[in-house]
């Protein structure tokens, strides 16, 4: 076999076997921050389509409020539990009432910040840490 033959076939060799094994792995991709907290958990409906995330990922403040929400206050910043309006169209489409937003405190924040949780009537639940420019739906 002539020298320069033989670098040429183990490079070739060695892309033939990265191929291989990466053909081979078999495992599924980690679940990121956005996917349900356990293989095989089922989306509900209205969460189909968009982002979600454990409530259990959501940072600390958020699920103090999430906490608060379930015993009904008491509230700490007045506009808590005021109807959401969806002006954005980020949410699915309801009558005027069927949401309502709670405040997340947002550390080192002098106002409210922009941290949110938005509530359905059917007991959907959003967050945002973008002032409504974005949710994901919370699943619990």
């Amino acid at each position: 076999m002539p020298p320069r033959f033989v670098p040429r076939l183990l490079a070739g060799l060695l892309v033939c076997l990265a191929v291989l094994l990466a053909g081979c792995s078999g495992g599924s991709p980690p679940a990121s921050p956005a996917s349900p907290a356990s293989p095989g958990a089922s989306t509900p409906a209205w969460a189909r389509g968009m982002p979600t995330v454990p409530a259990s990922r959501l940072p600390a403040e958020a699920r103090r409020t999430l906490a608060l929400i379930d015993r009904g206050g008491p509230y700490p910043y007045a506009r808590d539990g005021s109807v959401f309006g969806n002006f954005e169209g980020h949410l699915p489409k309801h009558r005027r009432g069927y949401y309502h937003e709670y405040t997340v405190k947002t550390p080192g924040s002098r106002d409210r910040g922009a941290r949110r949780l938005v509530t359905g009537r059917d007991g959907e639940i959003y967050y945002t840490d973008d002032h409504y420019d974005s949710f994901r739906a919370v699943l619990r």
